[in-house]
């Protein structure tokens, strides 16, 4: 065996054995996670699958304590009107929050990706609702819009009309669409704010060459590589809004948001479940909510997120056959230059 060959085998295992402790650095690494994703994430999950199955009180074992009903649970809720009336409130808070937060917030975006003077401070009034805790925001819009409130004192100073903002069962979701947006719109100017920064400013001046407008350039460069952000943004934005009960359960309260038309699946699961003493109807209203979610983020990262997906797995395919062409010419001018089989075949494995 010649020297290069010996030296060559000597880089393989190294390369070997450098992998072999990277695996290892991320198994040890990940482990805590994988715990905790476990104990705190799948497990909750199965348990509540479990006791959706029985009539339980929720102390004790269910199997002890509690009745055995089967699939009972399940057909209730799907029979119930006012489970289907929470479903449909909640998927129209999801398909109004993108509808008005996702144009207002690439509007503001633009604005605010602009150089202005105040423009640091401005953008920072816009993210505070979003760093403000649920709690202290139903409280004090609760507080606002009351009959007797500081919004209808304004109103009626002004000689308008005020209104039953929160009871009125015909305004009271627009209410809520108000808050949520008002509230999490920040987060949504901050991702587009950061997207567009990731242009390239060499194509807005190549465009302003060609004689685009400001808003033939927003058009056909910002919108288009602002895509993948306004993706994920509208991902997090619609499990967000499956989720959605701090805002509800603290501004209409356990029972007002069913007669006000603002109620959810997650106020409907605890209102029939905890604050009912049945907690294996409430498990079973949780489990559905889980599937529903599921099978909405699994159809829109099929048909949605899996085109940034594709285009990333594109480019790096891409990226690896051109270093496997660049490794081979190397390899060539190795063998031409008087190098040996071994060291050419090495660099073409790597």
């Amino acid at each position: 065996m010649s020297a290069s060959a010996g030296a060559a085998i000597k880089r393989r295992q190294s390369v070997l054995t450098d992998k072999a402790r990277k695996r290892i650095e991320i198994a040890i690494l990940s482990l805590p996670a994988l715990i905790m994703f476990l104990g705190f994430v799948i497990l909750p999950v199965f348990m509540a699958g479990y006791y959706g199955f029985f009539k339980w009180k929720g102390y004790g074992k269910p199997t002890v304590n509690g009745q055995f009903i089967g699939f009972e649970n399940y057909k209730i809720i799907l029979t119930d009107p006012n489970f289907q009336e929470a479903l449909g409130h909640t998927l129209f808070v999801v398909v109004a929050s993108l509808v008005i937060q996702g144009p207002l917030a690439i509007l503001f975006a633009l604005l605010l990706n602009q150089k202005f003077k105040g423009r640091a401070l401005i953008r920072t009034l816009i993210f505070v609702p979003y760093v403000v805790s649920e709690v202290i925001v139903g409280t004090g819009w609760s507080l606002i819009l009351q009959t007797t409130g500081a919004l209808n004192a304004i109103l009626k100073k002004m000689g308008l009309a005020g209104a039953d903002w929160i009871s009125d069962p015909k305004i009271a979701i627009w209410t809520l669409m108000f808050i949520i947006s008002w509230k999490y719109i920040g987060f949504a100017v901050i991702l587009m704010i950061a997207g567009m920064q990731s242009i390239p400013e060499d194509l807005y001046e190549a465009a302003r060459v060609d004689g685009a407008g400001f808003w033939r350039q927003q058009w056909s460069i910002t919108l288009p590589l602002l895509g993948p952000t306004i993706r994920i943004w509208a991902f997090m934005s619609i499990i967000g809004s499956l989720q959605l009960f701090d805002l509800v359960y603290i501004i209409w309260g356990q029972y007002v948001s069913s007669t006000a038309g603002t109620s959810t699946m997650a106020t409907y699961m605890v209102r029939e479940g905890r604050l009912a003493n049945n907690y294996g109807y409430g498990s079973a209203v949780a489990v559905v909510i889980f599937i529903i979610s599921l099978v909405i983020a699994l159809t829109y990262q099929k048909f949605v997120l899996n085109r940034d997906l594709e285009g990333a797995l594109t480019d790096e395919k891409d990226a690896k056959r051109r270093a496997k062409r660049a490794a081979k010419e190397a390899a060539k001018r190795a063998k031409a230059n008087g190098g040996s089989v071994a060291v050419a075949n090495e660099v073409i494995s790597q």
